[in-house]
């Protein structure tokens, strides 16, 4: 039996591209950066995200999480924890301070081309539409949706601070981050209301929404796997979804058509997992996540005495 965990990593790891057994570092158009990075943060110049990527099932935890931090005056600066960006998927968790917020700037536009779900870990999230006016809020323990070409600022409403798990496909691997952004026509004003909304707003929605809210009550359920499963979103790129594993449970031993990145918000979970011959075993606790390969063959355990819940996200295809 082996336990793969990824280790501290530091920004010069990430900048020599060097590897270990088991973990890689990359950033998203490397090859055509010409200036220091210092000095590209220093500027304001968009500077692309570190990739951490593993070669097998994997032990994350928070402060093994690769910190990054971008944006300038104008879009603001936001701390982000990178837990993985394989070729498949890419999370992390972004927080902001007490009223803090992510806007856009030339540098550091915020639309994509990937399906998103941010689900909000603490605190309280306004996230707003600039281009449309569209504006929702979003507690702990609610997400939301949206899909690529969906502008979107964040901000961290009420009295405290806020910790949101981001899941993203296709990843900046493929070209649909920052890079991407950069091709899309800026946006030079932002609006956070619908005025048109007003003598036209019925409960049933707007047809032209595009920041789906969901909490408990939208999850599609399923029990395929001998525990309970729950489903937020599923597209051609990303599925997103919950487990619920209740003490003495064993999952049933299956593997996906994508990669999987599996984080635990409540209870302790135990995965066992099978790559090339190889066992790895991981005890997951809150804000700990585990890294499952594409077609890598696992199982959840909960040893505990209260019930374990976890988000997964899989791309591109949750079936194998």
């Amino acid at each position: 039996m082996t336990t793969h965990s990824a280790g501290p990593a530091t920004i010069e790891v990430q900048r020599a591209g060097r590897y270990c057994d088991f973990m890689s570092f990359s950033r998203e158009g490397d090859s055509a950066d010409t200036v220091d990075s210092g000095e590209r943060v220093m500027k304001g110049i968009y500077t692309p995200s570190p990739r951490p990527t593993f070669a097998r099932p994997t032990h994350i935890k928070r402060q093994d999480a690769v910190r990054h931090i971008w944006g300038d005056p104008t879009s603001k600066e936001v701390a982000d924890w990178i837990y993985v960006s394989s070729e498949r998927i890419h999370a992390l968790v972004f927080e902001l301070e007490p009223h803090g917020a992510f806007l856009h700037s030339p540098n550091h536009r915020t639309v994509f081309g990937a399906d998103e779900l941010l689900y909000v870990l603490s605190g309280v999230m306004a996230i707003a539409n600039p281009e449309t006016g569209e504006v929702q809020r979003i507690e702990a323990g609610e997400s939301v949706f949206f899909r690529r070409d969906t502008w979107h600022h964040a901000f961290a409403h009420g009295e405290g601070s806020l910790r949101v798990l981001e899941l993203f496909a296709p990843p900046p691997a493929a070209g649909a981050s920052g890079a991407y952004a950069q091709t899309r026509p800026y946006l030079d004003a932002s609006k956070y209301a619908q005025d048109e909304l007003f003598g036209h707003l019925t409960p049933s929605g707007s047809s032209e929404q595009t920041l789906w809210p969901l909490d408990r009550r939208d999850i599609v359920w399923r029990r395929d796997l001998g525990v309970l499963v729950g489903l937020y979103a599923s597209t051609e790129h990303l599925t997103v979804g919950c487990i619920e594993v209740d003490p003495g449970q064993l999952a049933t031993v299956h593997a996906h058509g994508g990669d999987e990145i599996l984080f635990v918000t409540e209870g302790e979970l135990t995965v066992r997992a099978w790559q090339a011959g190889e066992v790895s075993v991981f005890e997951l606790t809150p804000d700990s996540a585990c890294y499952l390969p594409i077609a890598s063959r696992h199982e959840y355990r909960n040893f505990g005495d209260t019930t374990a819940r976890a988000l997964f996200g899989v791309a591109p295809s949750y079936l194998e």
